[in-house]
């Protein structure tokens, strides 16, 4: 391609999903769950990338506390991309102005499109960016229009003009979500798309316009690029700039402001996994219409969409319910009271509940792990670090802690000594020791960690060096 003709792509990763809990948190939002046997939004975008002819690697905006996963995603799809942090959330507008600045190629045509959407065609899904993209090679401001199947009120909507070229039409008015006699109505007229939110357009044309119709973000976006960094793999952007920064959607601030947008239409199958009800509507039923994902038993139940993570669960008699449970929380609602899931996650967020921000298993750059067991002055953990990864050095002001390796080899610092630890042997870490864990192994490192003291928090914890520089 020549210059100024590639195609970049931009995935939007900021989501945290709140209506997708128990299975979303806070520090592992919806992109990252498996929203099916064996499928991943955050994979899936990566993969439909890959399919478009002529694109560059991705560049990925996503908040801090996600980068890690990101990271680790982009290495397992063997995907070589840019990520950009966010240091507060801003909505879209800013996202994609921060990336429209930093792009590597000189004014690309830029797919911006979020991370939590299921397209399973890939390849129509590139065709359709395909015809979408010469029209934004040509300065056009392009988005896609997917044709509903029913009269969805979740959803906008973009009521479509006159034809342009095949493929392509004007776009008449962007539509917000309608009652559903109003959804029917323009279900029924074969005019409107729901509005998936995936655009084409030049940086540089993005860029004007948002100058035009949002100088605030553009001016608070410029100052963020000014003054971001390399850190690692990572950009970061000023945090003070961007928070000065207005949050708005890509929609509010450009596309609901110019004229002569145009619209792709995609006969395609999507969904925008927002809700337990969508994800419901995207797997298989079964006679009685019900889903079950995991170790389920239905019994005498109806359109029930049941999932679990480890447990047996086990219905009888429920009737158009949504049961879902992971290791520390069960939720249980009937379909037409989901909307109200963003109250329930507020009431446990003002409640500090953990629940909200992690699961039991908690992920770091190095592996993971797990809460076994807390009470009072102690906690038990298993620890998974990953084939040459290496934790901080690092001392507790309020705990000791109890090593037993179980499956590996652990290369150990403790205070003066370094050893290394084989199964079935173990090591005692005194409160206020220094001390560090390393895997030098080919397998991961799998070991039980007690934990003894007065506090037992994951802030007890001073970093004296870090590979990940946290």
């Amino acid at each position: 391609m020549t210059a100024g003709t590639a195609l970049q792509p931009v995935i939007l990763c900021g989501g945290k999903g709140t209506r997708l809990w128990p299975l979303s948190r806070t520090l592992y939002p919806k992109q990252f769950i498996e929203v099916s046997r064996d499928r991943y939004l955050f994979s899936d975008v990566l993969a439909r990338c890959g399919m478009i002819t002529g694109s560059q690697g991705p560049m990925v905006v996503c908040n801090d506390e996600h980068r890690f996963l990101v990271a680790e995603q982009l290495r397992n799809s063997d995907v070589a991309g840019q990520v950009l942090l966010e240091p507060s959330g801003r909505n879209t507008a800013p996202a994609a102005a921060v990336a429209a600045m930093l792009c590597e190629d000189e004014d690309p045509v830029m797919l911006v499109m979020p991370a939590d959407h299921s397209i399973p065609d890939f390849a129509m899904f590139a065709k359709m960016v395909a015809v979408g993209a010469e029209r934004a090679r040509e300065g056009g401001v392009v988005c896609f229009g997917v044709v509903p199947d029913n009269p969805e009120t979740g959803y906008g909507y973009i009521r479509r003009g006159s034809e342009l070229a095949p493929d392509v039409y004007q776009v008449d008015a962007f539509v917000e979500k309608p009652a559903l006699d109003t959804a029917r109505e323009y279900f029924e007229s074969g005019e409107f798309y729901w509005n998936s939110g995936i655009f084409l357009f030049r940086a540089s044309r993005y860029l004007d316009e948002l100058g035009r119709h949002a100088p605030q973000i553009l001016e608070a976006c410029r100052a963020a690029v000014d003054g971001c960094y390399r850190d690692l793999d990572f950009i970061r952007l000023s945090a003070e700039d961007f928070a000065r920064c207005p949050a708005d959607s890509i929609d509010c601030a450009v596309m609901e402001r110019i004229k002569g947008i145009e619209v792709v239409p995609m006969n395609i199958e999507w969904r925008d996994l927002g809700s337990w009800k969508s994800l419901h509507d995207m797997h298989p039923r079964d006679e009685s219409g019900n889903s079950a994902l995991g170790d389920v038993v239905l019994e005498q139940s109806r359109n029930c969409y049941v999932r679990s993570s480890g447990r047996l669960v086990v219905t009888l008699g429920l009737e158009d319910t949504t049961v879902v449970e992971t290791p520390d929380a069960v939720f249980v609602a009937p379909h037409d009271r989901l909307d109200g899931m963003k109250t329930v996650v507020d009431r446990l967020k003002a409640a500090r509940r953990p629940e909200t921000e992690a699961h039991k298993t908690v992920y770091r750059p190095w592996g993971s792990f797990e809460s076994i067991t807390v009470d009072d002055r102690f906690q038990v953990k298993r620890i998974v670090v990953k084939p040459g990864e290496v934790l901080s050095l690092q001392k507790h002001f309020h705990r000791a802690e109890h090593w037993v390796v179980v499956k590996g080899t652990a290369r150990i610092v403790n205070g003066d000594e370094e050893f290394v630890l084989c199964e079935d042997e173990s090591t005692y870490i005194p409160l206020g020791n220094v001390h560090r864990l390393e895997n030098p192994g080919r397998i991961p490192l799998e070991l039980i960690e007690v934990q003894t003291g007065s506090y037992l928090g994951e802030d007890d914890i001073v970093r004296l060096e870090d590979k990940y520089k946290r």
